[in-house]
């Protein structure tokens, strides 16, 4: 499912309504309350003051604002539960993060409903009933009790799971006739509002929906019309999603719970190949993707790849994932896959020539063995050092941050230079014959070598903006056994002080 909607497909809410969400929560953790009236209650003023009523109490006349006092009165085998604040809240988030296998976008609808952005996500399921009677029977299956309404609007949708009788579905552009049988209250907006058109006998939509514009503002202010636009879809309304909306991505429902590993290949190989040949055409590419599979069980199995330049290969982006299914544990059945392009980066063609095919570092071919060696090993075992613009030898490299980056200044290949240099330069022991010549011998880890032949010195030095230590005159000396190694004195040669030598790198 692309998430980005044409525009000329018109836009769909869901909503979804707990009336019990509290005490369903608390039935869940204590069976035992499932055949008893019971209420959660806090102190007000001195007094305890019921919050929830599950819907065996409300049957008998229980319900929230009264005082537990009277309600025992009235039912004495009723019982009394404390309070969690903050409870619903925890509840709708969980609840909601659990929805986006529905759809992308699921927002909070404070205190006692969630709201789904479903546009272009329905037809997954073979249509918006079989859509809506699906999260119906899921959050049932969760033991909540829940009712809900689709709509073009946000607030069409909330008015119908809560107020319509029989068909809680409205088509394209119906919402203003599905609104018109519904009370005031339908439209989201305060009860002392509400509580003035009852008294001006305006009770329910069709008696003043039709009203001129300037007389519904002017008698009942702005955020009325503003509510009643919103209803009606004159006026956008915008929800916050609990997790952002990933640009690039595709979804995949199964008829039947997926538990093999070749089902999650084919499914896997469907969205690498829907998603890619998206990305084609915009000239773009990934560069990280994570592949998701929610489980019938309400887990969520997931695994990730990266590449080191922008790939819409489908093929290979599916071998380097071949590596991580094994990690995905199907459970009782994965019922929906879902590929989130996290990192998508621009990617236009590369130009290809016939008889050239030495395209060094822009090889899209390198790139992806790189990939595919990375994905065994680990990324962070594969590097690649451009030169930076430093004299000091083990500051004049740098880690290069893709493959392809290229260098801001030119290697420096008129000196020698070992092929290992030691990260920090190492004290070692050394016979010099004349302070400023090379030495004789030197010794390191405890082993004496035997100099037969150096070269230098070389002198380098700070820059000058830096001057954070001395001068260092560099030799290049081989031993009696062929070991080549780079030494250097450290400072000016003086007759006053002791000077130091160091070790430096290892040539082959």
């Amino acid at each position: 499912m692309k998430t980005d909607i044409p525009g000329n497909m018109p836009k769909r809410f869901v909503s979804i309504w707990f009336p019990h969400l509290e005490t369903d929560w608390f039935s869940l953790r204590r069976p035992e309350l499932n055949k008893q009236s019971f209420v959660l209650a806090s102190p007000d003023h001195g007094r305890m003051v019921i919050k929830h009523a599950n819907q065996l109490a409300q049957t008998n006349g229980i319900y929230s604002g009264m005082v537990v006092a009277d309600a025992r009165a009235l039912l004495p085998s009723l019982q009394v539960i404390d309070n969690k604040p903050g409870l619903s809240t925890t509840l709708l988030n969980g609840i909601a993060k659990w929805c986006i296998r529905f759809t992308p976008a699921v927002a909070v609808d404070e205190p006692d409903g969630l709201i789904l952005e479903a546009t272009g996500c329905a037809h997954l399921w073979g249509g918006e009933k079989a859509y809506l009677t699906d999260i119906i029977t899921r959050l049932n299956n969760l033991h909540y009790t829940v009712r809900a309404a689709i709509a073009d609007t946000i607030g069409a949708a909330w008015a119908l799971a809560r107020f319509s009788q029989d068909n809680p579905i409205a088509g394209n552009g119906e919402q203003s006739t599905a609104l018109l049988p519904f009370p005031a209250e339908a439209l989201r907006v305060e009860p002392q509002l509400v509580e003035r058109l009852y008294k001006l006998g305006l009770r329910q939509l069709n008696q003043f929906i039709g009203m001129p514009r300037s007389t519904l503002r002017r008698r009942f202010g702005p955020g009325f019309l503003k509510r009643l636009d919103q209803a009606l879809g004159h006026e956008e309304e915008i929800i916050q999603p609990v997790q952002p909306v990933i640009p690039y991505q595709e979804r995949l429902v199964c008829p039947e719970p997926i538990i093999t590993r070749t089902g999650i290949e084919i499914a896997l190989q469907q969205l690498l190949g829907t998603l890619c040949d998206r990305l084609m055409q915009e000239e773009k590419g990934l560069r990280k993707v994570v592949f998701k599979c929610y489980r019938a069980d309400g887990k969520v199995e997931m695994t990730e790849i990266s590449t080191n330049r922008p790939s819409a290969n489908a093929a290979h982006l599916f071998k380097l994932f071949e590596f991580r299914l094994d990690d995905i544990g199907p459970g009782p059945g994965i019922e929906l896959f879902q590929l989130d392009g996290i990192l998508v980066e621009t990617n236009p063609p590369v130009p290809t020539t016939i008889w050239n095919r030495n395209a060094g570092l822009d090889d899209i071919e390198l790139s992806e063995l790189l990939d595919r060696v990375g994905i065994r090993i680990g990324p962070e075992h594969i590097h690649r050092y451009l030169p930076d613009e430093h004299y000091w030898p083990e500051r004049s490299v740098k880690l290069a941050i893709s493959p392809g980056e290229k260098k801001t200044t030119p290697w420096k290949a008129d000196r020698p230079r070992p092929l290992q240099l030691l990260t920090n330069p190492e004290l070692i022991e050394v016979t010099v014959p004349i302070p400023d010549y090379p030495p004789m011998l030197f010794r390191y880890k405890g082993i004496l070598h035997k100099i037969t032949r150096a070269d230098g010195p070389e002198r380098i030095e700070q820059e000058w903006w830096i001057q954070q230590g001395q001068l260092r005159d560099y030799y290049t000396v081989e031993d009696e056994e062929g070991y080549r190694y780079w030494l250097f004195r450290l400072g000016h040669y003086s007759e006053e002080k002791k000077y130091q030598w160091y070790i430096h790198g290892f040539f082959a």
